[in-house]
């Protein structure tokens, strides 16, 4: 009986113990439960002040002894005249370059210049023996003998004629022979003013008796320098296939330029450029002489031709220039002072807004074109808004201070 009893309280006390385990175990888990629920609770609310306060423009005050250090402008719509930024490629004006090409074939007996020479129009260039140009001095002087016969022949039979020693009919054949012979001069004279020989060469040629010259220079058709070179002493060359010289005039050039889809409505002919290159001090200036009539498939532009001038020479061919053309379009813009706009570590550009006395922002814009001391807003102020022109640096160390 003693055996039972003691049994019995055994299995109660382990019972109890059960019991109080599991009541325990339970207070645990929900200690947990809530421990996490209130730290949920309290991350929420902190990334939902984080987010307010990164939504939230950042303010501070500048002290009212410090006010006066800083300049303050409204934001003001100006009327710009609309320039283009672009860049183009150094040409020679092909109106005014041009090829030296001999009328004769022959070998080169002489050259007188080299690239880089300056050379004015008619100088000669080189010179080609050639048959070709004994040949025609020989034409000539035969026609040049046979006019001259015909007009002594002419002058006798008009003077028959006077006095009734000859016919009508004879002094008519006479002048027919006159007129073939003056026919067959002026061919004569013209071939040679074609291979380029001039008066006093052709005054030479007239004299009889006297060893024709087969000597012919190739002269400069036009005033310049000597670009390319493109023979060599000896060379056989052939007659209008050849290319002696490439002579261009560099006090003016082209500006091989182009410009967007987007700009094509604003530039027109006669717009004034200037143009630069960073490795010359000069400014360039220059006139849209070309606009494209189509647009590069690729680079969705389209080509303008601008003539240059070239002080000095200075521009070269394949020369690569900045370009500005000052269109006649104009257009109502937002403009800020250039020394407004300032640039974080992203170089991304921001302005300093005044918000309410002494009390300022920063504010990140989307800034335009240049003109002058200005530069246009794109977008993030409005007309009227306060920005910081002067000072803005200040400004920029005080709010880092701040924060």
């Amino acid at each position: 009986m003693m055996s039972q009893k003691h049994n019995g309280f055994i299995h109660s006390a382990r019972v109890g113990r059960l019991a109080l385990s599991w009541l325990l175990l339970s207070f645990i888990l929900l200690l947990a439960i809530g421990t996490g629920a209130c730290g949920s609770r309290s991350q929420q609310a902190s990334a939902a002040t984080h987010e307010s306060e990164s939504t939230q423009p950042s303010l501070f005050t500048v002290p009212q002894n410090q006010l006066e250090h800083l300049q303050i402008k409204p934001v003001q719509r100006v009327n710009w005249a609309v320039t283009i930024h672009t860049t183009g490629t150094v040409d020679w004006d092909a109106d005014h370059t041009t090829q030296a090409i001999t009328q004769v074939t022959g070998p080169i007996s002489k050259i007188l210049v080299d690239t880089g020479s300056i050379v004015k129009e008619g100088d000669p260039l080189l010179y080609v023996a050639s048959p070709d140009i004994t040949n025609a001095i020989a034409a000539y002087r035969k026609a040049k003998n046979r006019m001259d016969f015909e007009t002594r022949t002419l002058e006798r039979s008009r003077d028959l004629l006077a006095h009734r020693a000859t016919a009508q009919k004879d002094l008519e054949s006479v002048e027919a022979d006159y007129n073939d012979a003056s026919t067959d001069l002026q061919n004569a004279l013209q071939a040679l003013r074609i291979f380029g020989i001039t008066a006093n060469e052709i005054e030479e040629a007239q004299r009889q008796g006297v060893a024709i010259n087969p000597q012919l220079a190739v002269r400069s058709p036009i005033s310049g320098m000597v670009v390319q070179k493109l023979v060599f002493p000896g060379q056989l060359i052939q007659a209008g296939a050849t290319t002696c010289f490439a002579i261009t005039d560099v006090s003016r050039v082209w500006v091989q330029g182009h410009i967007y889809e987007k700009d094509l409505t604003s530039v027109r002919v006669g717009d004034p450029v200037e143009e630069t290159n960073s490795a010359l001090p000069v400014i360039f200036h220059g006139v849209i002489s070309y606009i494209g009539a189509m647009v590069d498939p690729s680079t969705r532009t389209t080509p303008v031709r601008i003539v240059t001038g070239n002080p000095k020479g200075l521009l070269k061919k394949d020369l690569f220039v900045d370009a500005v053309i000052h269109t006649r379009t104009r257009k109502d813009v937002l403009a800020v002072p250039t020394s407004a706009v300032l640039y974080d570590p992203d170089n991304m550009p921001f302005v300093y807004v005044q918000t309410d006395g002494s009390q300022f922002a920063q504010r990140m814009v989307t800034i335009g074109a240049q003109q002058n001391s200005e530069f246009e807003v794109v977008s993030g102020l409005k007309e009227g808004e306060k920005v910081v022109t002067e000072g803005s640096v200040f400004l920029q160390f005080a709010n880092t201070y701040q924060r």
